[in-house]
């Protein structure tokens, strides 16, 4: 391979090199009107050597052929024209002293270098026009099949070029609402007009596949191209995200079929790396159920602020040894500690506390799905969630953590099922323990994630893959959603906002009908709702219809973060609460427990708390 490319550096060096010197003599010609005199042509021929070794020197000493020229673009040129311009100064400068007889005439020191920078660049274009079979208009890859791409902006372009030798697409038309780009071309690719006409389009050139090129839009465009798509009845891609485009984890032609991020996502969060930075970085962070989808995803956003070690607590051992694994392999220079333990156990987390004195804790183990929450395992949803957070607590108190963080829900908003009051209980336990000590308790609510353990999602995805039906306990069921990434995101912005004892909310936007989620679902995997039906099989054991409105103005403060707020939420009256849940536990432990106890004693410690019938 280094033999291939010293072959090539070579004889782009030799060609650029007969250049010079074939610009330099023509320079002459066109100065004297195709009739040199003889005494310029020998001037001619006399500097042609030392114009030519200028040419060479300052060539090879510029770098101009560590580029291939089959992908010649604008750093090439920029490099070629700084080649030039200091030839075209040395040039004078060197004939200065050498003083040939008669001089060169100074037409010459101005047509010379225009007729270089022609020739080098165009014979490069023309190489590159030539491998990519584009010097006749010929299609390379006639067979590929026709596609439309939505945008006409820098992602559309780079993606043109990237699949300009592909044999599995070819870009047929672009489609933008920009009215300024209507008429124009991108790499010989029409702007047929506004993202509207898609169907249109479409259907007179015969293309049944669409390919939206717009990572950098927002959330409300994006959304609508793929409306538009879908009602035109045409399959669709899209680049993937600005963000990993920006960062180079992918290119832009690693094309990706929509997901449901794509529908219900919003527009990305902007976080204060700074502020975040200085709360994290050289620091040791624990993390909670580290193997669940938002601990995991908190563990890799925590990564990106270089924290000093990271320790992953995770009851399950195969769920630690995923995460485990995986940062390992991203992650080799950061030191993980991986304690396998139940977070109930006092003795257990007291040890990893001591041993690794974490300054920060995310504790996000809990249990979290309602139904099964609710009859048969309400006393362990309250044992595991109050319990956990108690245990947790102190031990970072005892371990001098400045910031202790409690990923709350939804569903500690006026409660109505077991698991959202144990959750609620949660978060009073943590207010009644923040004047105890320096530790700064900060607690964070937020909805439904997509894709997360235990979350619809899934669940729709096998009912689909199935061949249905898909399953909607109501046909007006409501929820708020956000992708994991955004909500591991602002739970860290939250700690870094927090003051001690506050529980911070998220904007999680508009609720999304459950019913019409099934149905986008179905859509994206190629079905109708014809090819899979939905069935309601009526609500479930503790599950409302509707969420509380987390970002209300009337119920929360703002914060200096537009999509966090802070919520008017009750302090317990009780500051011995703590001492009262552990002596309940151990209490209805050895006796053994009904639900409708344990329904019973989360009303007295939460009067908001109503149970669903």
């Amino acid at each position: 391979m280094k033999q291939q490319y010293l072959v090539r550096a070579a004889l782009g060096f030799a060609h650029d090199v007969a250049a010079s010197g074939v610009a330099w003599f023509a320079a002459f010609v066109l100065r004297f009107n195709l009739d040199v005199p003889q005494e310029y042509l020998t001037t001619a021929l006399s500097t042609l050597p030392w114009v030519m070794a200028v040419n060479a020197m300052l060539f090879w000493r510029l770098g101009l052929y560590r580029g291939l020229w089959r992908y010649a673009s604008l750093p090439d040129l920029q490099k070629i024209l700084a080649a030039v311009f200091v030839a075209a100064l040395a040039a004078p400068a060197l004939f200065l002293l050498i003083a040939p007889t008669p001089a060169v005439p100074r037409s010459v020191f101005l047509m010379a270098p225009l007729l270089l920078i022609g020739a080098m660049c165009g014979s490069r274009l023309l190489y590159r026009a030539w491998k990519e079979q584009r010097l006749l208009g010929i299609v390379r890859h006639p067979q590929a099949n026709p596609v439309i791409v939505l945008g006409a902006g820098a992602s559309a372009s780079a993606l043109l070029r990237d699949l300009a030798n592909s044999s599995q697409w070819r870009v047929v038309a672009l489609l933008d609402d920009d009215l300024r780009k209507h008429g124009g071309a991108m790499h010989d690719v029409k702007v047929l007009g506004a993202l509207d006409r898609a169907g249109e389009i479409a259907g007179r050139m015969g293309v049944t596949q669409a390919i939206i090129a717009m990572p950098g839009a927002t959330h409300a465009v994006r959304k609508r191209a793929l409306n538009i798509c879908q009602e035109a009845g045409l399959r669709v891609m899209t680049v993937p995200a600005y963000a990993d485009i920006v960062s180079g984890k992918v290119s832009v032609s690693q094309l990706r079929e929509v997901e449901l991020d794509d529908l219900l996502g919003r527009d990305p969060v902007q976080l204060e790396d700074a502020q975040l930075s200085s709360l994290l970085k050289g620091k040791t962070v624990l993390v909670t159920g580290a193997g669940g989808s938002i601990g995991s995803e908190l563990c890799r956003q925590i990564a990106r602020f270089a924290p000093a070690r990271l320790v992953l607590v995770e009851n399950s051992e195969y769920a630690l040894y995923l995460i485990e694994q995986e940062f390992r392999d991203r992650h080799p220079a950061l030191p993980v500690i991986a304690a396998i333990g139940d977070v109930k156990d006092e003795v257990r987390v007291r040890e990893v506390f001591t041993r690794h004195a974490p300054e920060v804790v995310f504790h996000a183990a809990a249990y979290k799905h309602v139904p099964l929450m609710e009859r048969d395992n309400a006393f362990q949803a309250v044992a595991n969630n109050a319990l956990s957070t108690i245990v947790t607590a102190r031990a970072a108190q005892a371990a001098g953590t400045q910031t202790y963080v409690l990923v709350s829900t939804d569903k500690a908003v006026n409660p109505t099922n077991v698991m959202g009051a144990s959750k609620r209980l949660a978060e009073m336990l943590c207010q009644a323990l923040q004047p105890r000590a320096a530790t700064r308790f900060v607690m964070v609510r937020f909805g439904n994630v997509l894709g997360s353990t235990g979350s619809v999602i899934p669940r729709f995805r096998e009912q689909i893959a199935r061949g249905g039906p898909v399953t909607v306990t109501h046909r007006d069921m409501e929820r708020y959603f956000m992708s994991i990434p955004e909500a591991a995101q602002l739970v860290l912005q939250a700690a870094q906002l927090g003051k001690g004892g506050e529980i911070f909310v998220l904007d999680m936007g508009e609720p999304v009908k459950i019913a019409e989620l099934a149905r986008q679902m179905i859509r994206l995997s190629g079905f109708s709702d014809q090819d899979i039906r939905i069935e309601y099989s009526g609500l479930r054991p503790g599950e409302k219809l509707f969420e509380e409105v987390l970002a209300d103005a009337e119920k929360t403060l703002p914060t200096p973060h537009p999509k966090l707020r802070v919520a008017r939420a009750r302090a317990p009256d009780n500051s011995g609460l703590p001492e009262e849940v552990l002596a309940w536990l151990s209490a209805a432990t050895s006796a053994g427990v009904s639900p409708e106890a344990v329904r019973a004693r989360l009303k007295a410690w939460i009067p908001e708390y109503q149970p669903s019938q």
